[in-house]
């Protein structure tokens, strides 16, 4: 399994993985092909997990992940389309404004909906599980 190579440099490669979905979203594309980090990775398990994106595919010998995207099939006047299970994707906190927020303050997407996940001293987690460890962190993006 080849991927492309990742040409350029990146400064926020959050921003940078949240932007390439969402565009592979809006042209209904069924995968979509990221720059690996340890964080674009976790974030991209928690997506996994939640059941926002299919699965993501990594190889060794390339610096890229492969995102398989999700969506449901919606009918509208006796035609089949494509919908996609990601809705909207949020840069919260950017590298010149950190957001930081204890495990009271976290907010609700969409009465929740939607996700928060956020960066803490236990790792990458979403919103409903920092609530119930009751430790806070830096808001990194919001899905629904």
């Amino acid at each position: 399994m080849t991927f492309l190579k990742n040409k350029g440099v990146i400064n926020d490669s959050i921003s940078d993985m949240l932007t390439r979905i969402r565009n592979a979203n809006l042209a209904k594309k069924s995968s979509v092909i990221i720059p690996r980090t340890k964080l674009t990775v976790e974030i991209a398990k928690i997506l996994e997990k939640e059941g926002f994106i299919e699965n993501l595919q990594q190889s060794l010998e390339s610096p890229s992940i492969l995102i398989n995207l999700k969506y449901r099939s919606k009918k509208v006047a006796k035609t089949r389309t494509k919908e996609s299970c990601i809705t909207n994707l949020k840069r919260l906190s950017k590298p010149g404004l950190r957001i930081y927020v204890n495990h009271k303050k976290i907010p609700r997407i969409l009465a929740g909906t939607g996700i928060v996940i956020l960066s803490t001293p236990s790792g990458l987690m979403t919103d409903r599980e920092a609530r119930s460890q009751g430790i806070g962190g830096e808001l990194i993006c919001s899905v629904w």
